[in-house]
């Protein structure tokens, strides 16, 4: 009998851990097949750690690689050195990694190096603008010059890669993982509407969520959106807004100068996923800069108002959903 197959897999962030935990799962059930090691570097502590348990993932190695204002330049440094003690130590058949993170690149590099195949969960996709997002679209074309193998979400997302120049039989066009965990999240949390419009918004005919963080909206940008959000929050003061807002101090500064203390606008703490979730599938519309936000939302049919000048994700608006 064969040995199995040892696949090490990256997670960085909660995004990665979400789209990454229906992988884990089919590998897993195949323990014939393959043996499964789970490598975090906690890129995102404290939202990683939420996904790790909602997904019952145990990572193998634990780097905690995250500390207060770390530069990406210092993120790089750490991924590669901590990943590559695991890698040349127990030389896995090939390290998975999931799409466009400093983890996602960082490790590519650290297996490269090595000699380790890499196969790369969400490839292809592509904005065509290296300062958007940034530096996601740096990390994403990079990793797919590393990658052995290219699971990408889309036909247009292949279509790309062969674009690019990537053998077309290296490249397997899977469906977006984030899909099969949505769903099955959903499920499992039943119908019931989210209980936090009802204690936000019980009367509200219409809510509006609301995610801005990326790192390319930082300062102007991150200031005319909250602009634009405080004019829609007075145009429709029946309209209750829910703003998730990230830990990170240049976020946070922007957006309670420009939001607090509007009685239909509520400035939240980051919300565990299932409260997510609920809220993704229960509101009348979502604003958002997140790339993963424009995936997840038509999931459930809710419409999408991207808040970047280009998308890497243009799927959905090729659909009429954002």
């Amino acid at each position: 009998m064969p040995e199995a197959l040892h696949v090490a897999i990256t997670i960085g962030t909660r995004p990665e851990a979400i789209k990454m935990a229906p992988v884990i799962k089919a590998l897993a059930a195949q323990p014939e097949a393959f043996r499964v090691s789970v490598l975090s570097t906690g890129q995102h502590r404290e939202m990683l750690s939420q996904a790790f348990s909602l997904f019952s993932i145990v990572p193998d190695v634990d780097l905690h690689l995250m500390m207060p204002g770390q530069s990406l330049a210092a993120l790089t440094q750490g991924t590669i050195a901590g990943l590559t003690e695991f890698l040349s130590g127990h030389r896995p058949d090939m390290l998975l990694v999931q799409g466009d993170t400093t983890t996602v690149f960082a490790a590519s590099l650290a297996a490269f190096y090595l000699g380790i195949n890499v196969g790369h969960v969400e490839a292809g996709l592509r904005s065509h603008d290296m300062a958007n997002p940034f530096p996601e679209e740096a990390n994403r074309r990079l990793t797919s010059i590393l990658a052995t193998l290219h699971f990408a979400p889309t036909a247009r997302a292949r279509a790309d890669l062969v674009r690019e120049g990537h053998d077309p039989g290296r490249i397997v066009v899977t469906g977006n993982t984030v899909v099969d965990a949505l769903v099955g999240l959903s499920d499992s949390l039943g119908s019931a509407r989210s209980p936090l419009l009802e204690q936000l918004a019980p009367d509200a005919a219409q809510t509006v969520l609301i995610t801005s963080h990326r790192r390319e909206s930082w300062g102007e940008a991150l200031g005319d959106i909250c602009a634009a959000v405080a004019d829609l929050a007075e145009a429709f003061p029946d309209v209750v807004f829910l703003y998730p807002v990230h830990r990170n101090p240049r976020v946070r500064e922007v957006v309670f100068a420009t939001l607090a203390d509007r009685a239909n606008v509520h400035l939240l703490a980051p919300l565990d996923y299932n409260t997510f979730v609920l809220l993704l599938r229960d509101v009348t519309l979502i604003l958002t800069d997140s790339g993963g936000v424009q995936e997840e939302a038509p999931t459930f049919r809710t419409p999408v108002l991207v808040l970047r000048r280009v998308t890497e994700r243009p799927e959905a608006s090729c659909l009429g959903m954002a």
